[in-house]
């Protein structure tokens, strides 16, 4: 029995010094953050094609002979050298990602991204954005949107790609793409509008417990959580939802007119091959089959904009991400026999 003691008071020990020091690292981070203007991080560029051409070359090392690969290189090198001699530029094509959250926090590195390349990009110039995102909260993917609609202004082409899902606020940014490309089976539309809360002013007065809300202005409140919600307040909020809902069509038939909008507009999905067939997609391709070909005539840059973190942002990133994970987990549970 003494012994299971002092283990105890031994583990006790041990967590309270690892605590100390969680602490004061993060207590450092903080003031070694605090100040630290946004804008510190920095954009990462790679050219696809080196990584095409390696995975080509690696495979033909193994496949042909010494007699072959020499032959091949040389036609390579002949071809690089007339192309030199035509100087005629290559077209580019530059490579964006969004991994869409509830509140679309993608975003923040996305604008960057779309700066720099529309500091170079001309008309003969092409962006492929490959999403993926189930939608989320309306003024995230409202701005998000809005940062692609800047590329459609500069003049330059834009290509969006989509091999799992564009969904809700997903679909309004993909939606904006002079082509969007869809693999066979991605899930897309869901044009439509949802919002719930719980309300537990019952169980509160059950136990007795008032709530006062106090406000100025005859909507400031419509549903709550703890107050007693009216049919007023209800209807108002009815209404606000429908009018986010009519923009929300108005904004994807001004994109994409060929479709019926108010066919696809019911907040239902429908995988690829479906949506081809209702015009919400132009074509059945995966991006990697896309940018492979393109890596063939054009050369093909990934812009990434990353953003230093301080320890605490980053352990909240953490935590998001494994929260978002779950409620994505939760709703492809409860949605599964719907969509499979």
């Amino acid at each position: 029995m003494e012994f299971l003691l002092d283990y105890a008071d031994f583990l006790l020990r041990t967590l309270t010094v690892v605590v100390a020091i969680i602490v004061v690292l993060l207590t450092i981070a903080a003031l070694r953050g605090k100040g630290r203007g946004k804008g510190s991080g920095h954009l990462q560029v790679s050219k696809l094609n080196d990584f095409y051409k390696a995975l080509r070359e690696r495979l033909e090392h193994e496949l042909l002979d010494k007699a072959q690969l020499k032959a091949q290189r040389k036609v390579e090198a002949k071809q690089a050298k007339q192309s030199k001699k035509e100087g005629q530029p290559k077209p580019r094509v530059f490579v964006l990602d969004f991994d869409g959250d509830i509140k679309a926090s993608a975003t923040d590195n996305l604008r960057h991204e779309i700066t720099a390349l529309l500091s170079l990009a001309t008309a003969q110039d092409e962006v492929v954005l490959r999403l993926e995102s189930g939608g989320g909260m309306v003024h995230g993917y409202g701005l998000a949107s809005s940062q692609l609609a800047r590329i459609r202004q500069a003049g330059v082409p834009l290509t969006v790609c989509v091999d799992k899902v564009a969904a809700s606020g997903g679909y309004m940014m993909a939606c904006i793409g002079d082509k969007v490309l869809s693999a066979p089976f991605a899930i897309l539309g869901s044009i439509g509008v949802v919002a719930q809360l719980p309300n537990i002013h019952r169980l509160l007065k059950k136990h007795d417990i008032d709530v006062e809300m106090l406000t100025a202005g005859e909507f400031k409140r419509t549903l709550t959580v703890l107050g007693e919600n009216t049919e007023k307040g209800r209807e108002k909020f009815q209404e606000d939802l429908e009018t986010t809902h009519e923009l929300f069509k108005n904004f994807v038939a001004r994109y994409r007119p060929q479709l019926n909008i108010d066919e696809i507009a019911t907040g239902e999905v429908w995988l690829g091959i479906s949506a081809l067939n209702k015009h919400l997609v132009d074509e059945l391709k995966t991006s990697d089959e896309y940018l492979a070909e393109r890596a063939r005539e054009a050369e093909l840059f990934h812009l990434h904009f990353s953003e230093k973190k301080s320890l605490p942002e980053r352990f909240g990133l953490a935590a998001s991400v494994t929260l978002d994970r779950l409620l994505l987990s939760w709703w492809s549970r409860l949605n599964q026999q719907r969509f499979w």
